[in-house]
């Protein structure tokens, strides 16, 4: 499915005409809601966004003073930083392919994921989130791999203990619902653990709907009723909601991670 586009706001133009000022040498793009590319990286506005809605009237005030700080300190020395000093930090996402469209697919450290999706890995600061590049996974002598197996595990730390809110329908089926918003809702689909954990409240397979990063909503697989319903509400989420990923629902099994799109890889994925 084609992710539709969504215009950057008002907030969102003004922090990039702020960040063009401070930085007139940078490439600058908005790739969506809370979001900006800065020479390839992704740079995510959320943080910024609610600390200027605590006081609208200096609102600018907060936005320069935030991008100052951000491109004076972290962002300058986040590039060079060792792997021993991010390693825990290390954390991965899931993003539609789409973003390769405004990324250079060789620049971004990932790894192909199911359902037209993709597993990109961020070093989780104070004040943000920055994408891995291919440079740095390289002069760590990391591969994409490795990044994996350490971006799991520092999710399944920083998961622990792993909160969820179950529900049952009224035609009988049931949802598990992870909200943390952290950031990593919809990434804890790759939790190894998921599967244990969920199976015997929703049955040995069971779905997994991600259509946005702070989404995570697991659902047994039946009624069709039940399973219908939730589907057109995933749809509707992936259109309104900021960071969206894929509406199609992900199938979590003993063996691990199926996609639900014919055709893009839907072979399964080690959970593990």
């Amino acid at each position: 499915m084609t992710q539709p586009t969504r215009e950057p706001d008002e907030f969102d133009l003004q922090v990039a005409q702020a960040l063009r000022r401070l930085q007139p040498n940078s490439v600058i793009e908005l790739t969506g809601p809370r979001e900006l590319v800065v020479d390839g990286r992704r740079l995510d506005l959320e943080n910024l966004y609610r600390l200027a809605a605590h006081d609208p009237s200096r609102r600018r005030e907060i936005v320069d003073h935030y991008l100052e700080q951000l491109f004076s300190g972290e962002a300058a020395t986040v590039a060079a930083l060792s792997f021993d000093m991010v390693r825990a930090r290390i954390m991965p996402r899931i993003q539609p392919e789409s973003i390769f469209k405004h990324l250079d697919r060789a620049q971004v450290a990932h790894v192909p994921f199911v359902n037209g999706t993709a597993l990109v890995f961020v070093i989780d600061m104070p004040l943000m989130t920055v994408s891995v590049t291919t440079e740095q996974s390289v002069r760590w002598g990391v591969s994409p791999a490795e990044l994996e197996t350490l971006a799991r595990e520092n999710l399944r730390e920083h998961s622990s203990p792993l909160e969820l809110q179950m529900v049952t329908s009224r035609e009988g089926g049931k949802a598990a619902i992870i909200s943390q918003q952290d950031g990593y809702d919809a990434a804890r689909v790759i939790l190894s653990g998921l599967h244990r954990q969920l199976s015997p409240r929703l049955g040995p397979d069971f779905y997994v709907a991600t259509p946005a990063r702070d989404m995570f909503v697991a659902l047994s697989t039946g009624p069709e009723q039940f399973v219908h319903r939730l589907t057109e509400r995933v749809n509707l989420d992936f259109l309104r909601l900021p960071y969206p990923i894929i509406p199609s629902l992900f199938l979590v099994t003993r063996d691990g991670v199926a996609g639900t799109v014919p055709g893009e890889r839907d072979e399964l994925f080690e959970a593990a």
